[in-house]
């Protein structure tokens, strides 16, 4: 395993951009929370910014340290986790290369309430969480968008309760498969099935059972160990939907 950290990598002295670009646009302006400040808070977030490399299975933040930074995954996956004084861990999320961690920069503690773990090798860049909340303090366009993308939060929130009430096994696993196609974009789902089973509080043999279910109905596809890919959505989302009618 292997950390490095280069705090002038995300802003090359001179240039004021990212180096992870795309089609010549700075990083800072295709990640939501920061696409509606203005050019130069965003040159500001970018020139004290840092990036960090972690390997497999190394820790990027323990659960109960400061929270000093917005992190964004440029690269990789990682595991937002938390372990149960009986040992057992409960999987919060996991997130994929675009995705931010940045829920908790608000609370007064400034702690995280979680562990966070690279499920892979793992690129990502710090943002300086005192900047970003200064910049707040003057930009009422940012902050109405930072407010809009909590209601989406909340939105997924209460649909993941509404998932972890499921006592049918194989719909839970049905609706799990859908949320994480729909963040995937339909791409591969790189999830091992003890990640799924922590996720949504079953047993990994429960797991495998019904993921095999689903499989023979051919609603999934086991492309190898780890990968899982969705082929029959509409088919998934109307076995949820009969499970957990609209209110």
């Amino acid at each position: 395993m292997r950390t490095t950290e280069n705090k002038s990598a995300c802003c090359p002295a001179g240039t004021g951009h990212c180096p992870f670009l795309n089609a010549g646009t700075a990083c800072t302006a295709e990640i939501r929370m920061f696409r509606a400040l203005p050019d130069k808070s965003q040159h500001e977030l970018r020139a004290a910014a840092s990036v960090r490399t972690c390997g497999r299975d190394e820790i990027l933040f323990e659960e109960g340290s400061s929270i000093d930074a917005i992190i964004v995954i440029r690269k990789g996956k990682v595991k937002l986790c938390h372990l149960e004084p009986s040992g057992d861990e409960f999987v919060l999320d996991i997130l994929h290369e675009g995705q931010a961690i940045w829920h908790d920069i608000f609370l007064k503690d400034h702690l995280y309430h979680y562990a966070g773990i690279c499920l892979e090798e793992t690129e990502v860049c710090l943002f300086s969480r005192d900047r970003y909340m200064h910049i707040l303090e003057t930009e009422k366009d940012a902050a109405l968008s930072l407010i809009a993308m909590l209601n989406t939060e909340l939105t997924a929130a209460k649909e993941k309760a509404v998932l972890l009430s499921i006592r049918d096994p194989e719909i839970r696993l049905a609706g799990f498969m859908l949320e994480q196609d729909s963040r995937n974009a339909g791409r591969e789902i790189h999830m091992s099935l003890e990640d799924i089973a922590a996720s949504i509080g079953i047993r990994p043999e429960t797991v495998s059972r019904n993921m095999m279910k689903l499989q023979r109905k051919k609603l999934i596809t086991r492309v190898r160990r780890g990968v899982l890919k969705v082929t029959d959505r509409a088919a998934l989302l109307e076995m949820v939907q009969r499970e957990t009618p609209d209110e």
